[in-house]
């Protein structure tokens, strides 16, 4: 089973859409692994986007991301990564296409509601880096049965 990091952002928070969002996961038939509300530091928002910080934007990408607190959550599912990041749509939220969670609860190219890992390695990266041990869980869910085939089965969840 794979697992990916979303981080639902402060202006999704703040718009009482959070819950919009989670439920979009679930109603897919990603299993929640992890989930837990935090202020992001300074530390961890250089260390998340050392690649944009040297960019010019990046002061206004870290003060949107810490107007409030964001939601960290560990999604899992097979191909997970790449489900997650197809459910979320493109960056530019005015380019995303209707019926991904960018397209229907965002305008903006900054505010676009939620971060989602863009590879399986950097959702192990990201995933240490917002949850410590003994944070994430792995548990048996009734329905998985009923999401997954018989060659999916044996494949995704090894049964």
């Amino acid at each position: 089973m794979e697992r990916t990091l979303i981080l639902i952002k402060p202006n999704a928070i703040q718009r009482g859409i959070m819950g919009d969002i989670i439920t979009r996961f679930e109603r897919k038939g990603l299993r929640i692994a992890g989930l837990k509300m935090m202020f992001l530091t300074d530390e961890i928002l250089a260390e998340h986007y050392a690649h944009l910080v040297q960019r010019p934007f990046y002061p206004y990408l870290k003060a949107s991301m810490q107007a409030g607190p964001v939601v960290a959550c560990c999604l899992e599912g097979a191909e997970a990564v790449e489900t997650v990041r197809q459910m979320v749509g493109v960056t530019n939220s005015r380019k995303a296409l209707p019926g991904t969670i960018r397209g229907d609860f965002s305008m903006s190219g900054e505010q676009n509601v939620v971060h989602a890992s863009d590879s399986v390695e950097n959702a192990a990266i990201e995933l240490n880096r917002f949850f410590k041990e003994g944070e994430l869980f792995d548990y048996d869910c009734a329905v998985t049965r009923f999401e997954y085939g018989g060659e999916e089965t044996i494949k995704f969840l090894n049964k």
